[in-house]
């Protein structure tokens, strides 16, 4: 008999799957073009911003470095993610700053690490995600990072992913910490 555990991790596996292999079939113009939507989205609602924690977008991910260098250029200050072990750091990004392939493949800054706590100065974070719901349940990867690192921070945590991943239901756990908002390329959409 299959336990209802068991059953949970099989559908995070098969949407993480579907989600991946969609991800797979965009051509480059697609990212590029979905890259500039969301850009242009979160540039209207963040600009105003004084600290905005996002992440350095990887390959087939929607691309977040078109909205992070403007919102760089406009004076919005950015802290992206560095891995370390199994939690996450943060270190300040500015256009064009130097960066390196860190742990999992992750592009990361090399400037100085700013300390979890950073995350209780932002006014949102950007999360990477495969899929979300319309109750906030994101679906990462699954290695629980940013459930870790957002566990007891107030800022809102807003998802990033393509439209056809913002799905009616995502299975989810007790330790998934919720999305309060989610941008994607037709918008952002308030949860």
């Amino acid at each position: 008999m299959v336990r209802p555990a068991q059953d949970l991790v099989a559908a995070k596996q098969r949407i993480r799957a579907e989600s991946l292999a969609q991800r797979a079939t965009r051509s480059p113009a697609e990212l590029a073009d979905a890259g500039q939507e969301i850009a242009g989205h979160g540039i209207d609602r963040w600009l105003d911003a004084g600290l905005i924690a996002a992440y350095l977008s990887v390959g087939t991910e929607p691309a977040t470095r078109p909205m992070l260098d403007a919102l760089t250029t406009a004076g919005v200050r950015v802290v992206v993610p560095v891995i370390v072990g199994k939690g996450l750091d943060w270190a300040d990004y500015l256009s064009g700053c130097e960066v390196s392939t860190g742990a999992l493949g992750v592009a990361e800054p090399t400037g100085r690490r700013l300390g979890p706590a950073v995350l209780n100065s932002a006014d949102v974070i950007l999360v990477p995600a495969l899929a979300v719901d319309r109750d906030g349940n994101r679906l990462g990867r699954g290695r629980g990072y940013y459930d870790r690192a957002l566990a007891g921070v107030t800022a809102p945590a807003v998802a990033v992913v393509y439209d056809e991943e913002l799905l009616e239901a995502v299975p989810a756990e007790s330790h998934d910490h919720r999305m309060q908002g989610v941008l994607r390329p037709a918008g952002y959409v308030l949860l």
